[in-house]
């Protein structure tokens, strides 16, 4: 790398896509588009549906509609340089865009999982104090709860792209994916990085290892709870009303546990298959959550369906 031509903040980034596939980009990114498409929309319905129908208007689903925004949130700030790079070719991507798109990413990807965590209590409230469940999670909490998690993500990421634009890079540097993310960036950098290394795993620290924590914990206080009601019948109604939040959030962190073995161990032996599993654990979040919810939550599926045949008598 020639450091010595680089300036700080003028430095051009060229996207990856799959490592001996250049020739098939088109037909490789055809299911990966589909997967956005239909996270777009999938996400879209949720908060479409959530927002007019009042019997959805709970704690949990405004929740829910916060995620479906976050997801919706990740995909555009993922779907760009997918299509910028397998459709179009382009894989020049400028210093100001890729700070932009990494902070977007990470701040998205920090509400979702503010969210997946003020689920896992909310379902914690609902069951272990059902008749005061109105009364301790009202609108006005569930909005504080909402902001704050915004504002910790954007505190959180604010550092990261300031930080990075005092640091010297080659004029053009490859990245390992097709999007920009912050280990990828400072790895890349010709400066010391030891300042940026410890805001990142401060950041990651504070947020999916925070998150993560206080999850388990919130399912240990959960099942303790469980355990409590006497009744068989009633022990399994409450655990069913987790199984949806339990699922999104293994499909939220097994992805980025998976990655990040798979970079410690085979990167360099199946680059493909790294830059596979780099897609997909951005990319099946925001499509699998819409597809869980709409199969385990009766009331989601009464509201699509009642929507539904609400527009065919408008269109008869």
């Amino acid at each position: 790398m020639f450091c010595n031509t680089s300036t700080p903040g003028h430095s051009t980034f060229l996207l990856t896509g799959f490592p001996g596939l250049e020739a098939s980009h088109h037909w490789v990114s055809i299911p990966i588009n589909l997967i956005c498409v239909v996270s777009i929309l999938g996400n879209s319905i949720i908060l479409f549906l959530i927002r007019t129908d009042p019997a959805l208007h709970e704690p949990m689903y405004i929740f829910l509609s916060m995620l479906a925004a976050s997801d919706l949130g990740l995909c555009a700030s993922t779907f760009p340089t997918m299509v910028r790079l397998f459709w179009l070719g382009i894989r020049e991507l400028p210093f100001d865009l890729c700070a932009a798109q990494m902070f977007f990413i990470h701040a998205f990807t920090y509400v979702e999982s503010g969210v997946l965590l003020a689920m896992a209590f909310d379902r914690f409230i609902a069951i272990r104090d059902p008749l005061h469940y109105a009364t301790i999670l009202p609108h006005s909490a569930v909005a504080k709860v909402g902001a704050a998690i915004l504002l910790r993500a954007i505190l959180l990421n604010l550092p990261g792209p300031i930080l990075l634009g005092r640091l010297l890079f080659p004029q053009v540097s490859v990245l390992s994916h097709c999007y920009c993310l912050h280990c990828d960036l400072v790895g890349l950098a010709c400066s010391d990085t030891r300042i940026n290394s410890s805001v990142g795993l401060v950041s990651i620290l504070l947020s999916l290892g925070l998150d993560s924590s206080l999850i388990l914990l919130s399912y240990a206080l959960i099942l303790r709870t469980v355990l409590s009601i006497a009744s068989p019948g009633e022990r399994l109604k409450a655990l069913n009303t987790c199984v949806s939040h339990l699922c999104i959030v293994l499909i939220f962190y097994l992805p980025k546990l998976g990655l990040s073995v798979l970079h410690r161990v085979e990167k360099h032996s199946y680059p493909a298959l790294a830059v596979l599993m780099a897609n997909l654990h951005f990319l099946v979040p925001p499509f699998m959550n819409p597809v869980v919810y709409c199969i385990k939550s009766k009331q989601i599926r009464q509201g699509f369906l009642k929507r539904f045949q609400q527009k065919r008598v408008d269109v008869s």
